[in-house]
């Protein structure tokens, strides 16, 4: 059975360069998504994903991303996913893990707010630096209801650590998602 790990956060909060290094140093054969590459592949009528208007658009992703998962599990690929994945947007990857052929973590990354803007702005084009949008996304995150154990403080860590803390609690089995969560 393989297992995927839904890797998120505010935009700011190092869900690429941890998930990076969860997935290169996993012990079975890995495939990393990274969730911005599938929204960079729009080309025209591209539509920043926390805008109003983006709704359409953010479902058709997702649905892309959920398949693209679901392949590689199917095919043996344990799958880090980093990319905003906010509790509205797992319904679709819970239908797909109830097929049974894959386990999913899910762990939130969640700095303090000006940890969150301090690495955010200092990131380079194309990446996401606009401090509205930032603590907007930032406060998307700041109550996950009964997600809420999900979610790790990484204010004082840095990426090697956080990296560490996620193996730990996706080992630990208490960031597991089913249908019923």
């Amino acid at each position: 059975m393989s297992n995927v790990l839904l890797l998120t956060g505010p935009s700011g909060s190092g869900k690429t360069t941890v998930a990076r290094l969860v997935a290169t140093d996993a012990s079975r054969p890995t495939m990393h998504l990274t969730t911005d590459e599938f929204y960079r592949g729009i080309r025209t009528g591209f539509v920043a994903p926390y805008l109003p208007g983006a709704q359409h658009q953010n479902e058709v992703v997702v649905d892309a991303i959920v398949a693209t998962v679901a392949v590689y599990a199917r095919g043996g690929y344990d799958v880090v996913v980093d990319g905003v994945i906010g509790p509205w947007f797992l319904p679709p990857f819970r239908a797909a893990a109830a097929t049974g052929t894959w386990t999913m973590s899910y762990v939130v990354l969640r700095p303090d707010l000006g940890t969150t803007l301090r690495r955010g702005q200092a990131r380079p084009q194309p990446e996401l630096t606009d401090v509205d949008a930032l603590t907007g996304l930032h406060g998307a995150f700041a109550d996950l209801g009964p997600l809420e154990p999900h979610a790790l403080d990484t204010t004082r860590l840095d990426a090697e650590r956080t990296a560490a803390e996620v193996r730990n609690a996706v080992a630990s089995g208490s960031y597991l998602l089913n249908a019923s969560d």
